[in-house]
């Protein structure tokens, strides 16, 4: 497993599971290229992290129009999440 410590110093962070940093860390090309890696690669935590934005979203937008329509606040959620990503 690749050692980060020298980037989680640089950034000042302490990383509880190395083995999610690398996951996260890891596209999925990079298996590709290197068949001998057993590890996983970032897009289940990508798509954890997806959903955990479309929440984030959907409650800020839902508790800041609180008048507003489905309607409104589905095109709404879509411009965001389209600016964000």
């Amino acid at each position: 497993m690749p050692d980060f410590s020298s980037l989680a110093q640089r950034l000042g962070l302490s990383f509880k599971n190395q083995n999610l940093l690398v996951e996260a860390l890891t596209h999925r090309s990079y298996l590709n290229e290197h068949p001998e890696y057993t590890g996983g690669h970032n897009e289940r935590l990508e798509f954890l992290g997806d959903a955990v934005l479309d929440l984030v979203i959907t409650e800020f937008l839902f508790k800041k129009f609180p008048s507003k329509p489905e309607g409104e606040l589905t095109s709404y959620h879509a411009a965001l999440v389209n600016a964000v990503s």
